[in-house]
């Protein structure tokens, strides 16, 4: 036990010594990463807001307005013109473009004009008309330019990290604060090119701010999206965090960090603030995008109807709107924990959304020490209790433990916004508890397929079954029992065997082994050992059995029946019948297995089982089929028993009272009662060394039963005991010299 036990810890540290390296990307699982990001989701999903103030709006190119405008992209005239309508009509704050203007926007007509004007025909009064009556077209990317002028517009950037890409467009302002010397202990993602708008567009815009997200999961999922990153040793903010800012009044960036006392040159990033406002991003500035609901969760608004006038100023006022699309032929489309086709424009009105509500869930660096921890105390209690329990009580305190941590996973959710590595410590108790759980199954398996090769030839097949489950009650190392013994021999077998040839010898031994093992296994008996033509078997071993004494007496009684039977069937063949004598001890054994390194036996030791073996040769002296012991007879009161003697069995000094079993005392005869007790009158007298009544009592008997031997036994003594009597201190005790 204590050697499987040491198995099962074993295994069990080896369990959480796994899971503890890939919490400290020793030995980084990927398929770990895989079930945190999948329970992430679970949890967003199940966590989505009922209710929220929405603070921003989508100016949606959606099917509707390339029906009514046309093809995209549009001319830069028609974008300028919905410009000017968003902040001089409806009034927003800020407006953000999830979209590039990396190329001019010319049209083969411009260079016509062009020409036209530098010829002779220029001079015409209709020619200057016309073209000062359609400069807006002629000069649409400046018409643009003009609306995002003195306005707080944002245009989007891409960064991308392809070595041979060749920059292309304006970079919007980097942000002045941080300089080289800030930026240089951080671990801001650092692209390796870019591509911008083009000059005119981006000079007149407030600013600029990038769009893409290197940090896309590798199941393609928009989880976390980075505020910043490093290009040339400046720092540029993403879409979100610089339109964010512009609808601030107090909008200055800074950074929150914690120092490394290792690398005394890097810091830790922590938070990122504007103004008062602390966003929680990772070592990469990196934030959990706070999604608060499925596609068209915030308010769409068609880019025709802006166009037009025609939705209502209020849905609109000092609102932060981002130009963007959802028409799927655009390819703007991402995957992310709610849905797999999620307008990319709206990842950044969740950011937007999130920062200023300051809903943004955390995974601080702090958390890879917690999960740790948490392993490592989850590992070793489980480890060490798990195989203490029944399986009914290691299922409880599996899911009891399961049920902690949701329940601390869920408070740290929702009341300290952090995200709590979940995947591993409950991988890790699952773990535990099947490994546990199959190690028992199995453990049971092979203790059953040992009981049975231990077993299986001396005990029953059901009583097999019932020591397999209840393997605990089985102790095979040796212990002291209360138990009873029985020893069956055939009378005269030597001389039966002699006149056998071996085939025909094996074949009748085996005649009447069978049935008479078949019957001590239905009693619930166990073969110990077969001797020739003989059988020691005992009860109460391997299982306890309360009721031991009484099985097997029944079991004695049972041969004798089996033998009757037998005996009509080797008659009938010619062969020799048999007569067996049985001796049954109940007593103090002690139960085992016995041997040596080289074979190992599951046997009883002890004086109760030697006594058993020499009343089963007593049954010769007295002429009965069966004997037992006082023990027996008060294990068993409902028998009738005759008393034969009280005797000194060889190697014995304590005299020991013997019976013959009769059988259950409502069924025996009134007559056979009466017989029994005027025979314990007649040993009464005897032992008071009265001759005459014990003779005249025993004569009358021998009359009545001419063939039970046991009365002349009485009177041969009596007839020796006339002649030579008994020592003063007599105590009627026979002393037997022989097995």
């Amino acid at each position: 036990m204590f050697k499987q036990r040491i198995f099962r810890y074993s295994l069990g540290l080896l369990i959480t010594f796994i899971l503890f390296a890939n919490a400290s990307n020793i030995i980084p699982l990927r398929f770990i990463e895989t079930l945190e990001n999948l329970s992430y989701d679970f949890r967003l999903q199940l966590s989505l807001p009922s209710q929220i103030d929405k603070k921003v709006v989508i100016i949606d190119i959606d099917e509707k307005s390339l029906t009514e405008i046309g093809q995209w992209p549009w001319e830069r005239n028609v974008l300028g013109h919905i410009v000017d309508n968003l902040f001089d009509y409806y009034h927003i704050n800020v407006l953000g473009f999830d979209i590039l203007f990396a190329e001019k926007d010319e049209d083969p007509s411009d260079k016509i004009l062009s020409q036209l004007s530098k010829s002779s025909i220029s001079s015409s009064e209709d020619f200057q008309r016309i073209i000062s009556n359609n400069q807006s077209l002629m000069h649409r990317d400046e018409h643009l330019a003009k609306s995002l002028a003195n306005r707080n517009t944002i245009l989007g950037v891409i960064f991308n990290n392809q070595v041979k890409h060749v920059s292309k467009g304006l970079l919007p302002p980097s942000i002045p604060q941080f300089t080289p010397e800030v930026i240089e202990p951080f671990d801001f993602l650092s692209p390796a090119g870019y591509t911008g708008n083009i000059a005119t567009l981006q000079k007149q815009a407030s600013s600029g701010g990038f769009f893409d997200n290197p940090l896309i999961d590798e199941d393609g999922v928009f989880r976390r999206v980075p505020l910043l990153q490093s290009y040339n040793n400046k720092l540029y903010p993403s879409l979100a965090l610089e339109i964010t800012r512009l609808s601030l009044q107090n909008n200055t960036l800074t950074l929150g960090y914690s120092s490394n006392d290792e690398l005394e040159d890097r810091k830790s990033l922590e938070q990122v603030y504007i103004g008062e406002i602390a966003i929680p991003v990772d070592e990469y500035s990196a934030v959990m995008v706070p999604y608060i609901g499925r596609q068209k969760t915030f308010d769409y608004i068609s880019a025709a109807d802006i166009l037009n006038k025609s939705v209502a100023r209020n849905l609109l006022k000092d609102k932060i709107a981002i130009f963007g699309t959802s028409a799927a032929g655009l390819l703007d489309l991402r995957t992310t924990p709610l849905e797999s086709a999620y307008p990319g424009v709206e990842v950044h009105a969740n950011i937007i959304q999130g920062i200023l509500d300051q809903s943004i869930k955390h995974k601080p660096e702090y958390m890879i020490g917690f999960e740790i921890l948490i392993l490592f105390l989850l590992g070793t209690v489980l480890t060490i209790t798990l195989p203490m329990l029944s399986p009914a009580w290691s299922t409880i305190t599996a899911i009891l433990t399961i049920g902690v941590i949701l329940l601390l996973d869920n408070y740290a959710w929702n009341q300290l916004m952090l995200i709590m590595p979940i995947a591993s410590p409950l991988i890790l108790v699952v773990m535990l508890y099947m490994m546990n759980m199959s190690y028992g199954f199995f453990v049971e398996s092979r203790g059953k397929r040992q009981l049975t090769h231990l077993f299986g030839q001396y005990v029953p097949p059901d009583l097999v079954d019932e020591m397999s489950r209840n393997l605990k009650e089985i102790n095979l190392d040796g212990e002291v029992r209360n138990m009873t013994v029985l020893f069956t021999d055939v009378r005269g077998f030597t001389s039966i065997s002699e006149k056998m040839e071996p085939k025909e010898l094996t074949t009748f031994i085996n005649a009447f082994l069978t049935p008479l093992t078949e019957v001590i296994h239905n009693n619930r008996g166990t073969i110990d050992k077969y001797m020739g033509d003989a059988i020691m078997a005992f009860w109460g071993a391997p299982l306890k059995d309360p009721q031991h004494g009484r099985n097997a007496l029944n079991a004695g009684m049972d041969m004798l029946v089996a033998i009757n039977k037998l005996n009509k069937s080797f008659k009938s063949k010619g062969q020799p019948e048999i007569k067996i004598g049985i001796g049954i001890n109940t007593g103090e054994m002690n139960v085992g297995n016995k041997g040596s390194e080289f074979r190992v036996d599951y046997t009883v030791l002890g004086d109760a089982v030697n006594l058993g073996s020499r009343l089963e040769g007593l049954t010769k002296n007295y002429a009965v089929d069966f004997i037992v012991n006082e023990s027996t007879r008060h294990e068993v009161p409902e028998f009738e028993y005759r008393m034969l003697d009280i005797v000194k069995v060889k190697g014995k000094n304590k005299p020991v009272t013997i019976f013959e079993p009769v059988g259950l005392i409502e069924n025996v005869s009134k007559s056979e009662r009466k017989r029994i007790k005027e025979f314990h009158h007649a040993l009464k007298l005897y032992r008071q060394q009265n001759w005459d009544g014990a003779e005249q009592g025993l004569f009358q008997l021998s009359q009545q039963e001419p063939d039970r031997m046991i009365y002349k036994i009485y009177l041969d003594r009596i007839a020796v005991f006339r002649t030579n009597p008994p020592e003063d201190n007599w105590d009627g005790v026979f002393t037997h010299t022989s097995k």
